[in-house]
């Protein structure tokens, strides 16, 4: 199949989100369907008790279709393809997995793999909770590519970040905050502006300010 944009974004469900915060496009699915977060968002002080992907423009009907249907989507053998070839077509050098929603399996994440071999010049992030799916990844022979950095979130507001785990899996890790964060965002409008920590794997540890 030769593909078009058109043809691209019937095959993945849409377009791409466009957080106002980001530099560049990102991706989203339901976070109603994160399975750690799921568990976590009735958890007294848990970043997912107070997650922003299940209010405000997230719970709109248009809004709240369009996620379904990427995440059905999901099923196309094409999908990678597609994926790859809107992000390529976008011509941003960067990319952010899952302003709404997580990693759903394995499988997910080796098609996420596989866009990010698809498009080399492009750096991608993937903020995630499911250590056990990228565990799972790595056990069975996965391998990282340079141009994605894979962090693994803290689960608790100005808890510990999950070290141990991410240095054998060759991730870093990120963390919400009261106070000491190291994302500038709050200090200039809510946005990344010419800040790339979170895509660079040199950064261990990236702490957003609790908001």
């Amino acid at each position: 199949m030769t593909l078009t944009l058109s043809i691209a974004q019937d095959l993945t469900g849409g377009g791409f989100s466009r957080p106002s915060k980001m530099p560049c496009p990102a991706y989203s699915i339901p976070a109603s369907l994160c399975k750690t977060g799921g568990k976590l968002r009735g958890v007294k002080d848990s970043v997912c008790s107070k997650c922003y992907a299940l209010k405000g423009r997230y719970v709109f009907p248009s809004v709240r279709n369009a996620l379904a249907k990427r995440l059905k989507a999901l099923r196309s053998p094409l999908w990678a393809d597609a994926m790859a070839f809107m992000i390529n077509a976008e011509g941003n050098r960067y990319f952010r997995w899952h302003d709404s929603g997580d990693i759903q399996s394995v499988n997910h994440l080796k098609q996420i793999v596989r866009v990010c071999e698809l498009t080399p010049e492009v750096k991608h992030w993937i903020p995630t909770r499911e250590y056990q799916i990228v565990a799972k990844y790595k056990e069975a022979g996965g391998v990282i590519p340079e141009n994605l950095t894979i962090r693994l979130s803290a689960h608790m507001i100005d808890g510990s970040t999950p070290d141990a785990i991410a240095e054998k899996l060759g991730c870093v890790v990120s963390s919400v905050v009261t106070t000491g964060s190291n994302c500038p965002s709050s200090n200039q409008g809510n946005a990344c502006v010419n800040c790339r920590k979170c895509w660079d794997k040199t950064e261990r540890l990236v702490c957003y300010a609790k908001h």
